[in-house]
């Protein structure tokens, strides 16, 4: 009956793709868990015209379309391709189910039924999959990089995360991909050339029609660790809409019909029903030059974990779905082989709850079994949290922490007076009442940022990290220490590497603890001795 059900709901999918959908929608109001915003920009000629599989076995040696109806002036077949195009952004690792978040086994069932279903389908990615889910991280991107290859991705954009284990690991998952990894302004800073590990674009055949995806990474420096970046450069600006414009320019002299620009960076927003967006409000991470001047047909986007779709002022669609598996954007484009005019039918955030009740695939329990030596780790129980931990609390959990490692480590040659920094937590932010296990935090906790003892002069300590304004930064020391700084004396504190190469904390780095030992490592001792079970 379970079978029953899911090829029942399948069916009613596919013909929900056929349908218009109406501009402004809010996220819910149609209740088929999409948030539609899409435009039937065709004629009425051109949307009854025959298939276009009627047209194969015409005898016209070549089609026409004088008048532009998407139909042959002296055969009539139909002179028009569709191509459905599934983009997905910030996965971050999230393979398997969790209380917290989807997996991809209900979606790797969705993406195959829709590929069965559309003659030419595409799968990309938007960047940052590999960082945050345990399996993921305990691989290095390696199994998420496995399951795309599955599912028949055609690139994936490198997203700021992709960058947390440095490139060496970026060279061993572009190895394995079946597909190349995009950034076009991603270079080198010795060779002044783009990285080895990553193309410009790549092109896919549908049909007739040459579909080209440009990728690029925005400017996401403060989201990366400096000295994971410290052998490349990214170009931004109007240095990256030169690279994206040229290399524009030249897939369209070798026959592309149609320009997919991928980029990991998004607009600022929360999901509403504003269907269009002001040059103005794109200018911060997108030149609108782009559009304005044919350069892209379509944008996928990331990074902001917003979930929209919209238009900028010129008619080209951008497209976001949010983070962790909340969803997938959709396009379907319809395009004349003849004229190679275009219209977009469909564009949609497909929500989790569309193919969240669907049969698990099982690709992902194949590939845990195929990673088991590297994932075990995961399912280790350290041991009990008695109440509810919440964000606030953990991260200062670990600040805490920080301080007691640097005082075992270092305490006997440096007087230690504050451990913490900027301390990120990810999904699901919180730690609920009950068994805990290694997997756990390390969703929590997934950087692998390293220990360091630094010295600061006491100015900047107060400024910095004692009386910062930023909400993310968390700091543990005795409280009499801020009223006893003298501003030009030098302070040890103890901070992670992410905090310590970060220029405006004005550190001085004395010493790196280089064992693999990173926040939820520490958190799992402490969890491990029974830290939390009160």
């Amino acid at each position: 009956m379970k079978k029953l059900i899911a090829l029942l709901i399948l069916l009613a999918l596919v013909f929900s793709c056929s349908c218009d959908f109406l501009p402004g929608l809010d996220p819910d109001d149609d209740e088929n868990g999409t948030y539609d915003n899409a435009t039937k920009e065709a004629s009425s000629d051109l949307s009854n015209s025959e298939t276009e599989t009627e047209g194969k076995d015409s005898a016209c040696e070549r089609h026409t379309d004088s008048d532009d109806n998407g139909k042959c002036d002296n055969c009539s077949v139909s002179v028009i391709i569709t191509i459905d195009l599934y983009a997905i952004n910030d996965l971050h690792g999230k393979i398997s189910d969790t209380d917290a978040d989807e997996g991809v086994d209900e979606l790797t069932s969705y993406l195959k039924a829709a590929a069965q279903t559309d003659e030419h389908s595409i799968i990309l990615s938007s960047g940052d999959m590999w960082q945050g889910g345990s399996e993921s991280n305990l691989t290095k991107g390696l199994i998420i990089t496995d399951w795309m290859n599955s599912i028949g991705t055609v690139s994936m954009t490198l997203g700021n995360h992709e960058f947390d284990w440095g490139e060496q690991l970026i060279t061993e998952n572009a190895a394995l991909a079946e597909f190349p990894f995009l950034a076009i302004n991603v270079f080198d800073r010795d060779t002044d050339e783009r990285a080895e590990y990553c193309d410009a674009s790549v092109v896919v055949e549908c049909g007739e029609i040459q579909i080209g995806i440009i990728g690029a990474i925005g400017d996401c420096y403060s989201s990366i660790a400096p000295d994971k970046v410290q052998d490349v450069y990214f170009k931004t600006g109007d240095e990256l809409c030169e690279l994206v414009k040229a290399e524009s320019e030249r897939l369209r002299q070798e026959g592309v019909d149609y320009i997919v620009y991928s980029l990991h960076d998004g607009y600022e927003r929360s999901t509403s029903t504003t269907t269009s967006v002001t040059d103005s409000q794109l200018s911060s991470y997108y030149d609108t030059e782009l559009s304005r001047d044919g350069y892209v047909d379509l944008v996928f986007e990331g990074h902001t974990h917003k979930s929209y779709v919209m238009k900028d002022a010129y008619g080209t669609y951008h497209l976001q779905n949010g983070g962790d598996n909340q969803g997938i954007s959709h396009v379907e484009v319809a395009i004349n082989t003849v004229n190679l005019n275009s219209y977009i039918s469909i564009a949609e955030f497909v929500r989790s709850s569309v193919y969240d009740s669907l049969d698990d695939d099982p690709i992902v329990n194949e590939l845990l079994q195929k990673y088991e030596d590297a994932v075990a780790i995961g399912r280790q129980k350290l041991g009990y949290n008695a109440q509810y931990r919440g964000s606030d609390f953990l991260r200062s959990l670990v600040a805490r922490l920080y301080y007691q490692k640097g005082i075992e480590l270092w305490g006997e040659d440096y007087d230690v007076v504050l451990g913490g920094g900027f301390i990120s937590i990810r999904s699901p932010w919180e730690l609920e009442c009950g068994d805990v296990t290694y997997s756990m935090l390390q969703s929590l906790f997934p950087f692998d940022n390293q220990l360091v003892l630094c010295s600061i002069k006491g100015s900047d300590l107060k400024n910095r990290f004692i009386n910062s304004d930023n909400s993310n930064y968390y700091c543990y020391f005795d409280a009499s220490l801020e009223s006893s700084i003298e501003n030009d004396k030098s302070y040890y504190i103890i901070v992670d590497s992410y905090s310590s190469s970060y220029a405006p904390n004005r550190l001085t780095e004395v010493e790196r603890y280089d064992a693999e030992v990173f926040a939820r490592d520490l958190l799992a001792e402490f969890i491990k001795q029974g830290g939390l079970g009160e």
